[in-house]
């Protein structure tokens, strides 16, 4: 006599030679990972399993798929810019700039600047 199945979870198991199943397991650890390393105090995986049966000449077929969606890890902040003369710029344009470098006299250049101004 043949196998009967009777029950959901039994005939997942078997679908694709028990390879989907073994597939959703990989998927939800992969979330729970996910899950876990997530940078928020709240954050949320999703796993959609969707089994299609199709019916010919007698024979079922099914065909399922699964859709996992992670929480996103990543956290960037977000960084201002200027726009100045058609390309970007992080200094604001009516600032100045502090530590912007700058031509220093030599040492002996301040005398003979003085001497000039007052001659």
């Amino acid at each position: 006599m043949s196998r009967m199945l009777r029950t959901f979870r039994e005939m997942i198991g078997l679908v694709s030679r028990g390879d989907f199943s073994r597939h959703l397991d990989e998927k939800m650890e992969e979330a729970l990972l996910a899950l876990e390393e997530c940078p928020a105090d709240k954050c949320k995986a999703e796993i959609t399993v969707k089994v299609v049966l199709e019916y010919e000449l007698g024979r079922i077929d099914i065909k399922p798929e699964v859709k996992v969606k992670l929480p996103d890890t990543a956290k960037f902040v977000k960084t201002p810019f200027w726009v100045i003369d058609g390309q970007l710029s992080v200094e604001h344009p009516s600032q100045i700039d502090m530590f912007a470098t700058r031509a220093v006299p030599a040492r002996g250049d301040d005398d003979e600047d003085a001497d000039a101004a007052a001659g």
